[in-house]
């Protein structure tokens, strides 16, 4: 008999039997001790008919919350309007959640496991929790990945006391929850995030987050050492430990109403140690007995919280035939939904599954800039240079300075940003101007800088990380693709995390760093649907696409990637001292919107390129007869359309991409071209090897000689 029908069974008999664990049931009254009975039924009910329907072909994902049903009291003690980051197996939190709000979610979660297109949270997209109404943002994997956006929501209720944001939706005093389990503990993430919100608190800085580790012993086939969680949260600085007993309804409401009370009201991270048991095996395909003792199954089962929460419901006065009923009754009715949803229509067609890749647009109020006032007194004596000829990166820095003057709730954050003003002086100045709350130096940590960010777009802040180095992005980019990216699209548009994250990236400094500080891998950003990837070539055109990378964020909830070239930071000069690569302030208003590439001079050869590539054709250029550089500026979605727009006319196409061969921007421009039906074309890329350090830095990307060298191999092609 399978492990589902064993617990079913072993519940009915020892309700019946009276054989029931000692409970002491204190401080929830007995209609609310019943109605949270119910939601737990229901969670289990759920349980129960996901595997049904997944047997009949009619659902397709099965990790259950049997077990874990005691996040239902959690639920309880805490508000409908604390935003919840949830563990998978959390089922009887959303319930109680939206039960607090007068709402039932039998059908909605059955809509889910049978990915129809009417489920209200992911649109059929995936089977998750979550809730708009609820305060829920839906998590799709949350082996602790959820845990640095969580820091940064708590963060950002914080911050809103001190800086208006007008779409803020987190109450002042609200506080964010982060729930998630044992094996999740060990996870690099979380013990990033945890040590960041100890880091934050030890600060006197106010983050009012709640960690809840469900501690079932176990991680699919892994146990956890005994004492092991205990161990690693009890003592860890900045962060007050709570305990409780999840299988008991009473104990776990308690533990969970004292923690959150100590962060309300203290407005610090604490975490919650609740010890849960899992039921059923990890998911519907896996059987625990064939790694698992049967007497430790058993044992499991054996502490089935509804056999809790049956006891405290009989020492409370109910009778064990209305203890069955509720149960009986809630199973009865899932079945009877799941008939039914099981006749609902499933996304179809690729239109369907693609409609929220991009999410919708967000009201905001226009804005008309800073008045003339503010900008003088904001930039200075930088004021009386803004029409002299400057290199990019203090074109970058007085951009960042309008933005931030234009839109309050715009916040910049990363490692050595404020003090230091960025390792290139980028951001030199902006901690004067607009203070430690909006310029916030953080911890070394990039899943933590970018979690933060992530977390604050919540609450209606337009962050902009700053990563330092292209190279340290790898450490994290899964807080990007795995949370940032996939929320639109498994909240069906009703959530967005919109930013512009900032990157000191590729290659070309001299004789600096290496791979490390100079690498020319953008495939990882590229492929990930919904980005936007921005890469200026020149200071001028580096202010302007800021700014519409700006605006997409905060007009039309955009993720966006803005890629700094460092070698071309300090350059003035295409031939020495000639400073033609500086660039005059480009007035507030003006921006270079997505999609629209650069053209410069004419001819029937055409080299196409970005970036450092578009700095050394310009030095090819006086050298290769019949020209134009075409700048690509958006390297994803690549502008395709005006490429294409850009090249008419032109009899020979040569791509120069600083980027490696495999993997490169080249190959998807490469092939745009010959679909478009372009033949003479060729491309001049970075070799397949990371970048060198001292003398040979440049010997694997392309150079001036090169471009020059393969123009003249395509033209006699």
């Amino acid at each position: 008999m399978d492990r589902v029908s064993i617990v079913h069974d072993n519940f009915l008999a020892r309700v019946t039997a009276g054989n029931l664990p000692e409970v002491v049931p204190q401080g929830l009254d007995s209609p609310t001790s019943r109605a949270l009975f119910e939601h737990q039924c229901l969670t289990r009910a759920l349980d129960i008919v996901s595997r049904e329907m997944q047997k009949a072909g009619q659902g397709f994902y099965t990790i259950g919350s049997s077990g874990h049903e005691g996040m239902a009291a959690v639920a309880h003690a805490l508000r409908v309007d604390d935003i919840a980051f949830l563990h998978y197996r959390d089922g009887a939190f959303q319930v109680a959640r939206a039960a607090q709000k007068g709402q039932d979610m039998c059908r909605d979660m059955l809509l889910s496991y049978a990915c129809a297109a009417d489920d209200p949270t992911s649109g059929g997209r995936h089977k998750v929790l979550g809730s708009r109404d609820l305060f829920i943002p839906p998590q799709t994997s949350t082996i602790a990945s959820h845990l640095p956006k969580a820091l940064g929501a708590a963060f950002g209720i914080g911050l809103a006391r001190k800086i208006r944001s007008e779409a803020a939706i987190l109450p002042r005093d609200g506080i964010t929850v982060a729930s998630f389990g044992d094996a999740s503990l060990n996870h690099s993430t979380a013990q990033g995030a945890i040590n960041a919100a100890g880091w934050t608190s030890v600060q006197g800085v106010p983050l009012p987050l709640l960690f809840i580790c469900e501690d079932n012993g176990i991680g699919i086939s892994t146990k956890s050492p005994a004492g092991w969680v205990a161990a690693s949260l009890a003592h860890r600085p900045g962060l007050t430990y709570f305990a409780g007993d999840g299988c008991d309804l009473w104990d776990a409401h308690r533990a969970a109403s004292e923690a959150a009370a100590y962060v309300r009201t203290h407005r610090k991270p604490a975490v919650l140690h609740l010890r849960t048991v899992r039921l059923y095996g990890h998911a519907g395909a896996d059987v625990a007995t064939s790694y698992l003792p049967r007497a430790e199954v058993e044992a499991d089962e054996a502490n089935d919280p509804l056999l809790y929460s049956a006891a405290g419901l009989v020492a409370q006065g109910m009778s064990a035939a209305d203890v069955l009923g509720i149960y009986e009754t809630a199973l009865a009715r899932c079945r009877t939904e799941a008939a039914e949803v099981a006749k609902a229509a499933p996304l179809k067609g690729a239109a369907e599954v693609m409609a929220a890749i991009v999410p919708p647009k967000r009201d905001c109020t226009p804005s008309n800039g800073p008045s003339p006032e503010a900008r003088a007194a904001a930039f200075g004596s930088d004021f009386a240079q803004l029409d002299t000829p400057q290199p990019m990166s203090r074109l970058i820095n007085w951009a960042l300075t309008d933005l931030m003057l234009a839109h309050p709730e715009t916040v910049i954050m990363g490692e050595d940003v404020g003090r230091k003003g960025g390792v290139y002086g980028v951001t030199q100045k902006l901690l004067n101007r607009f203070g430690p709350s909006r310029m916030i130096d953080t911890l070394l940590d990039e899943q933590s800088i970018l979690g933060l960010a992530i977390g604050m777009a919540h609450n209606g802040f337009i962050p902009m990380p700053e990563i330092q180095f292209l190279a340290y992005l790898h450490n994290a980019e899964d807080q990007i693709r795995g949370e940032a990216a996939t929320l639109p699209f498994f909240s069906n548009g009703q959530w967005a995390n919109p930013m512009v994250l900032r990157i000191a990236g590729l290659g070309y400094q001299k004789g600096f760093g290496g791979h490390f500080h100079n690498d020319n891998a953008l495939a990882v950003l590229r492929d990930i649907p919904g980005l936007i990837l921005a890469c200026p070539s020149d200071g001028a055109e580096a202010a302007m696409m800021l700014r519409e990378c700006h605006r997409l964020a905060r007009e039309e909830n955009r993720l966006c990637v803005f890629v700094e070239p460092i070698a071309l930071y300090p350059m003035r000069d295409v031939q020495p001292g000639d400073g033609a690569w500086m660039r005059t302030y480009p007035a507030p208003d003006q921006r270079i919107a997505l999609g629209q590439v650069g053209v410069e001079g004419s001819g029937d050869l055409a080299i196409v390129t970005f970036a450092n590539g578009r700095y050394l054709a310009a030095q090819a250029q006086a050298q290769v007869e019949g020209a134009r550089l075409v700048d690509l500026r958006w390297l994803a979605p690549l502008p395709f359309e005006s490429l294409l727009d850009a090249v008419k006319g032109c009899s020979h196409i040569l791509v120069v991409d600083e980027t490696r061969r495999s993997g490169g921007v080249a190959e998807g421009v490469m092939a745009a071209l010959f679909e478009a039906g372009h033949r003479k074309i060729a491309r001049y890329t970075a070799e397949d090897s990371f970048i060198a350090t001292g003398r040979a830095y440049g010997d694997t990307l392309p150079s001036a000689e090169g471009i020059r060298a393969a123009v003249e191999v395509l033209r006699k092609g």
